[in-house]
Formats: structure tokens, sequence, C-alpha cells
């Protein structure tokens, strides 16, 4: 096993001989691993079946939040899309939570919020989790959230067969109906993109650190809708986040629907376990 963490190393710069190589969790997508030099430590993520571009998606949406000088990112040592041999090399992050870290982590991310793009989505396709989100540049939010996501999340369900039916006859009725609840004119933040608990992490000094970003410009409130559908958030992460940056009023309206998006997401991956919460916000917003 040494001699394949060896060569990537040295394939992304780094001096010096692997002296341990240790699996660790990373996610159900990849393989992840602690990778030891006589000299520091590496995070390495390895997936011989990935997708164009996947690594090096990640990577550039690691510099993008990192450029906002607001949240911390792992640093990027090395990267490969190669067939048989993708892998992404970060800096290792390894620290314990504090009781400043929740409140740091909404005090930041309410910093990169307020850090601004020029229009919404983004200039290629990415993928969330292992499904490919195509993407463009829009002027309207509205327009980008209803065209790029929900209708692609309703194609691959039908293709799937997990959007049919009632189901399906709901979702195409909301799409039209969408502009009573989502904003069209508002500013394009930067957004981590799939901002569960499981990805963010803890580094020195109770420091907190994003991870694993699919990156995008568009509505504060979608990156927060999220962080609401699973745990992992804590209150004072939101009363800090509030206190930087206060939610629009109009965010209580449309939070179920920049949640049905990952929810969608998850029923399209993982099944009919998730189809319950899909139609409930359904019923909610069409009826049945």
């Amino acid at each position: 096993m040494k001699p394949q963490f060896q060569k990537l190393l040295k394939q992304s710069g780094v001096k010096g001989n692997v002296t341990r190589v240790k699996k660790v969790s990373g996610g159900s997508i990849n393989d992840a691993y602690l990778v030891e030099t006589d000299a520091q430590r590496f995070f390495m993520k390895l997936n011989e079946a990935s997708p164009a571009r996947f690594f090096a998606l990640e990577a550039k949406g690691l510099a993008l939040i990192k450029s906002t000088n607001t949240m911390d990112v792992p640093d990027v040592i090395g990267y490969s899309d190669k067939e048989g041999e993708s892998f992404l090399l970060l800096e290792w992050v390894n620290g314990h939570r504090t009781e400043h870290t929740d409140k740091l982590l909404g005090e930041r991310l309410a910093a990169m919020h307020q850090t601004s793009g020029e229009q919404h989505g983004y200039s290629e396709a990415t993928f969330i989790g292992t499904l490919q989100q195509p993407n463009s540049w829009y002027d309207s939010w509205l327009s980008y959230y209803r065209d790029c996501r929900l209708k692609t999340q309703l194609q691959i369900g039908i293709k799937r067969n997990v959007i049919h039916a009632q189901r399906r006859e709901k979702l195409e009725r909301l799409l039209v109906r969408l502009d009573r609840w989502i904003p069209n004119n508002i500013s394009p933040a930067y957004l981590h993109g799939d901002l569960w608990g499981g990805n963010w992490i803890v580094g020195e000094h109770g420091i907190p650190y994003f991870i694993d970003p699919s990156f995008l410009f568009g509505d504060r409130h979608f990156d927060i809708a999220f962080t609401e559908v699973f745990s992992g958030f804590s209150t004072s992460f939101y009363e800090a986040y509030k206190a930087t940056f206060p939610l629009a009023d109009y965010y209580k309206d449309c939070k179920p629907l920049y949640q049905l998006f990952y929810l969608l997401v998850h029923l399209n991956l993982f099944g009919e376990v998730y189809g319950s919460n899909v139609d409930r916000i359904l019923r909610y917003y069409v009826g049945d």
C-alpha cells in the first residue's frame, strides 16, 4: 500500500517517505486515509471510479471559500482525476471542540454569506453526492433554483422511477407556482452547497473548517435550510449567525422548499426512505 501513496505524494510535490497509512472515516463516496510521512500528516481521498473533474471541482470549491477570508478550509496539496488514479490530498486537520467553536462557525458562515458573486449558479456542472448537478449563470435566483436544481432532481427521479404518479404531478405543479415563495432579485452569496453536520470539522484551538463543498452562488438561506434537515448544528451556531447576519422574513416561507432539493437528492440516491418527507412538503405547498 505504501508505494501507491508514496507515488501520489510525490506527484503532489511532497517530499519525504511515507511511514504510515491508516484508513479513516471520510464519507460514503470515497476511501479516506491518514497518510504520514517522516515530516508531516495528510488526509487523502481515493476514488478509482470517480467521474471527470470530481476532485478538481472539490478543490476549486475549497479555494473559492478560502478566497473570502472568512471560513477556514484544509489546504489543498494536490489532486488528480486521472482514470484509475483519482485522488485529493489535503492538509491534516485535527482538533477539539471548545466552548467557542459553534459561535465561531455561525459568525464565520455569516461573514462568508456576506461575500457576493455577480450572478447565481456556477460556471460548470458540479456534483451533489454522486449526482451530477448541471449549472449555468442566472441573473434570477428563482430561475436558477427552479431550472437547475428542482427540475434536475425531478428528471433524475423520473428516470430512477422514484418520482411518478401523484408525486410527479405535485412537483410539476409546484414548479409552476414557485415564484409565490422563492425570491427573485437577491444577492448571490458564496455558498457551501452541501452544508450538513458531516461537512465541517474542528481544527486546532477549536477552529471550525469547511470540507466537501458543492459550491455555488445563490441565496444564503439555501445553506441555512440544509443545516436544519439533519443534526450537527447547535443553538449557539444559529444565534451567532443571526446576530451577525439576521435571516430574511421570507425564510420561514421558503425554508421547506430549499430543504426539498436535498430531500429529492436523498430520494434519488437512497430511495423511498426519504419519500414521505418529500410528499409532506409537496402537500404543504400544493395540497392533496
